[in-house]
């Protein structure tokens, strides 16, 4: 089973433009990101997916690997579909680019998912880590999950889910961590599929499987780590990095 790592990267987020390029400990986020996704020694090939020639360049003058994407796109995946086209493999994990505490032990135990998976039932694997903070559970930028009693994701949301209509019930909640492993060809049906309005409407790509019946199996870990989503996230990646 050949399995490589793709990592998306705009310069432009609206929350934070140019987070990609900040500085972390003396190397850029991306930077950070990709040295740690190829340190992790499981993946055949690593690369930067980019639209922005600072990015490129910034991976490339520092030994590293990367690709331009020819279009505009919508999502991380669509970015991603578009390079590894034409790339032999059979999986494609999908590290965000805003990720530099990306770790062996996470990315192991998603894809041995797929080793045990021998009727190709699973067309995509995920991390959530449990939060118990009401704030983060609150938080629009933290993005929920839940998950039926065999780790199948139901649903992802910007909302905390479940409501909590009764905080004695015991509910837990699941912050959905940004690394995703695809198959190739689940990948690919991907783009093709028109985004719809519930996608659109939380603007959580992953929610894209689920409205067209794909299955998504969801593998908790307790290593959190910091995704850079706004400068109060760098600065906690600044102090959590040292």
């Amino acid at each position: 089973m050949k399995i490589i790592s793709m990592i998306p990267a705009r310069y432009s987020a609206s929350r934070f433009p140019g987070k990609l390029m900040q500085n972390l400990a003396g190397k850029s986020v991306i930077l950070r990101t990709y040295e740690a996704t190829v340190a992790t020694e499981l993946f055949s090939e690593v690369y930067v997916v980019t639209d922005s020639d600072i990015i490129f360049k910034e991976i490339v003058n520092n030994g590293g690997k990367a690709i331009m994407s020819k279009k505009e796109h919508e999502s991380g995946s669509d970015r991603i579909a578009e390079a590894v086209a034409d790339v032999d493999c059979d999986i494609v994990v999908n590290v965000q680019g805003d990720e530099p505490f990306t770790e062996r032990e996470s990315l192991y135990k998603v894809l041995e998912v797929f080793k045990d998976d021998v009727d190709k039932e699973i067309d995509l694997a995920s991390l959530m880590v449990e939060i118990t903070d009401w704030d983060e559970i609150n938080n629009p930028n933290t993005v929920k999950v839940i998950v039926d009693r065999d780790n199948f994701a139901l649903y992802f949301s910007r909302s905390p889910i479940p409501y909590p209509r009764d905080k004695k019930a015991g509910a837990r909640y699941f912050k959905h961590k940004g690394i995703y492993a695809f198959r190739k060809e689940a990948l690919l049906d991907f783009t093709v599929l028109p985004m719809q309005f519930i996608e659109a409407t939380e603007k959580i790509e992953c929610i894209r499987y689920l409205e067209y019946g794909k299955k998504i199996k969801m593998v908790e870990t307790q290593i959190q780590g910091v995704e850079i989503d706004t400068p109060e996230d760098l600065e906690r990646a600044k102090q959590l990095w040292k």
